[in-house]
């Protein structure tokens, strides 16, 4: 009545002339944690935080974020994108910056974009930056070479002359 079939049987698939088939000439990926030093890492994907969502906290993630929520706390990150509906309340600090949307807060990163629709009030500390007609900016603007180092600067020690212990 039922009679056993090869194409179901579970192990090495058979060509119709037996042979055994041939692997496929591309590699398979390797797991990450095999990845030999120095080899590039594959890109993680962008965390994107959607228009409905509301974060109360602080961000830092290495990879990419897009924000198009709103956010009252500091975020970190390597390119951070700011959507047009997105408000963001706190610091944010990136390599890449692209605002759209409205922050409030100092804003520190390599290179800053202000597109058309951005809102920012607070300051902005750049290397470079881009600010497209029609965006809106309050506050000031400096250039760092390195912006993304801490934001206070460290004060020099006096003179070592002018610490000098008297004798009562």
């Amino acid at each position: 009545m039922f009679s056993k079939s090869r194409i179901n049987e579970p192990g090495p698939k058979t060509t119709p002339d037996g042979d055994k088939p041939k692997a496929p000439d591309t590699p398979m990926p390797r797991p990450t944690g095999d990845s030999p030093p120095g080899a590039p890492r594959p890109k993680a994907p962008v965390s994107v935080l959607s228009s409905d969502l509301t974060v109360v906290g602080n961000l830092r993630t290495t990879g990419d974020v897009q924000v198009e929520g709103v956010v009252e706390g500091d975020i970190r990150a390597h390119l951070l994108t700011v959507g047009e509906s997105a408000t963001i309340k706190g610091e944010i600090v990136a390599d890449d910056i692209v605002v759209n949307g409205r922050v409030v807060g100092r804003v520190r990163g390599l290179k800053v974009r202000l597109t058309s629709t951005a809102r920012v009030e607070g300051d902005i500390v750049h290397k470079t930056i881009a600010i497209e007609s029609g965006a809106h900016f309050e506050g000031s603007v400096q250039r760092q070479d390195d912006p993304l180092a801490s934001g206070v600067t460290p004060k020099l020690a006096p003179p070592a002359a002018a610490i000098s212990k008297t004798e009562d």
